[in-house]
């Protein structure tokens, strides 16, 4: 049955404080099942981990990867009129265009994974505001968000992919990271789209600014995001915690999504224990915010698109070594000796 959408941020807050747990007789179960595979003991490495991890959370000892759904939240930011981007904030727009039109690498990568694609535009005519000056949203507006990227996971789904699209959202991300985890405003911040040294001077300097105007309300995660994120953020957070609640395993993408992630893990710590890392991007700081998370990339390829596209080629990661938990024949079964 599909969790309520959360009327409000207490009930937010209370799906925080009710987490949840996997389902340990099918994580045993799959224990005692990799353990008589025809193979000698840990030779797939972390893929026998990840099929258990797996095997926990759909509650299922010889589990299928049957539905993956990735889900791409698009939104603009105000931080982006400061220059903080190498690209117009129209981009977003045209971005969005492109998802729909199945032409975007996310597409392409969906395909070759038996993976859906939804796309979800968060009032893109108008941006948030600049966090230097004001929260980014309203309480209302980061509940909206909340709300649509809980009601955007398919109970259906067997695995959950978030990505997004925003000019200005490294930036936001980084705010975001620098507020839940502390440090200096250029531990965080890196090229983004591509800016040069003068563009990461400026990132710099807005994340810092942002800092210190929000300096008060640091202590609370949920505030962080919502004075310093934007709204794709805030509904990547709302999908990740609505997955937690469905048993839905998640694959988390690069800096962007991870900052948002990590409001659930300052949250509530073990709120991402039902997610993964699928990999390592080319932004600066993503390896220290997985360093923060205690996660370890399944993949490290350079990648720094968004779109949920790092996440995506894990989702091929994630079928192998289902494929082969569920798929071996047992050491009994093949009549071969030594199991």
């Amino acid at each position: 049955m599909a969790p309520t959408t959360p009327a409000d941020l207490a009930s937010i807050r209370a799906a925080l404080a009710s987490l949840p747990g996997p389902d340990r007789d099918a994580q045993v179960a799959a224990a005692d099942r990799n353990a008589q595979l025809t193979k000698p003991p840990a030779a797939l490495g972390r893929l026998e981990e990840l099929a258990q991890w797996y095997a926990g959370w759909r509650g299922e000892a010889r589990p299928r990867l049957r539905a993956p759904q990735i889900v791409v939240f698009a939104a603009n930011h105000g931080i982006a009129a400061r220059g903080v981007s190498a690209f117009p904030a129209e981009v977003t727009t045209q971005m969005v265009a492109n998802f729909r039109a199945g032409g975007a690498a996310i597409n392409q990568l969906g395909r070759a994974f038996g993976a859906r694609v939804d796309v979800h535009e968060l009032s893109l005519d108008t941006p948030t505001a600049d966090f230097t000056a004001a929260p980014a949203m309203d309480e209302a507006g980061f509940l909206a968000a909340l709300r649509t990227g809980w009601d955007a996971v398919d109970p259906a789904a067997d695995l959950l992919v978030a990505g997004e699209m925003g000019i200005g959202n490294t930036t936001a991300a980084a705010a975001v990271a620098a507020g839940l985890f502390g440090g200096a405003a250029e531990d965080w911040v890196g090229r983004g789209t591509g800016v040069d040294a003068e563009g990461l001077a400026l990132k710099a300097r807005v994340v810092a600014e942002g800092l210190d105007r929000h300096r008060d309300a640091l202590p609370d995660p949920l505030e962080v995001l919502r004075r310093l994120g934007g709204r794709e953020l805030a509904a990547m957070t709302g999908a990740i915690l609505a997955a937690r609640h469905l048993r839905v395993p998640v694959i988390l993408d690069g800096f962007i999504c991870c900052a948002a992630a990590a409001t659930l893990d300052r949250a509530a710590p073990g709120a991402l224990d039902h997610c993964v890392a699928g990999h390592l991007s080319a932004e600066t700081a993503h390896a220290r915010l997985l360093d923060a998370l205690g996660k370890q990339p399944l993949l490290s390829l350079g990648m720094r698109l968004g779109e949920g596209s790092g996440a995506a080629l894990a989702i091929g990661v994630v079928k192998g070594a289902l494929a082969c938990h569920s798929g071996m024949a047992t050491f009994a079964e093949a009549g071969v000796s030594g199991g």
